[in-house]
């Protein structure tokens, strides 16, 4: 992989479920329609309590934070395939939790949206929204440049090239299990 991948965190706790992700209103919305793509992370995250803030400021169709920090059981509830992908079309690239809900990690890697990398410590309880992290997929770790520390991370194993390639469909025409697109 060698990727890297820096910004600004969102932080939240656990059991952030997928109508906090994306409320059920919006799954009218067509992700392979460009203009609905966008409108669908535009609403990303607006079902949080209000206590986390806001991931998209007023008036912006994209968040500042690319990275998520999160607790255990991150994307539980429905198996909308809508919160990973609104979650990618909002700007973010990764989200990094002790646990997820496993129809959200499948999702991740079947979509091709996000990153769900696995943290070693509960990374919620110590990150703030706002500071400056740099996630490294070659040395398995997240440096908290705010706390000048680094966290390891679990490796991604075998969905990583699934991601990379822009999800499952895309990784099978790669590596030549199904035709590629004319």
């Amino acid at each position: 992989m060698g990727k890297v991948i820096s910004g600004h965190i969102f932080v939240v706790d656990d059991n952030i479920d997928t109508d906090q992700i994306i409320p059920a209103e919006y799954l009218t919305l067509v992700p392979s329609k460009p203009d609905e793509y966008e409108k669908l992370g535009s609403y990303a995250m607006i079902g949080l309590p209000d206590r986390y803030g806001k991931f998209i400021e007023s008036g912006e169709q994209k968040t500042r934070y690319p990275i998520i920090i999160a607790g255990e059981n991150f994307g539980c509830g429905s198996s909308r395939e809508h919160a990973p992908i609104a979650l990618g079309a909002a700007g973010v690239t990764a989200v990094v939790a002790l646990s997820y809900a496993r129809i959200f990690f499948r999702n991740c890697s079947a979509t091709g949206e996000l990153y769900p990398m696995e943290s070693v410590e509960r990374l919620c309880d110590l990150f703030v929204t706002g500071q400056e992290v740099t996630i490294d997929f070659t040395a398995e770790v997240i440096v908290n440049h705010t706390l000048d520390r680094t966290f390891s991370l679990k490796p991604l194993g075998e969905v990583g090239p699934v991601i990379d390639a822009g999800g499952l469909f895309e990784y099978a025409r790669q590596t030549g299990m199904i035709a590629a697109r004319s």
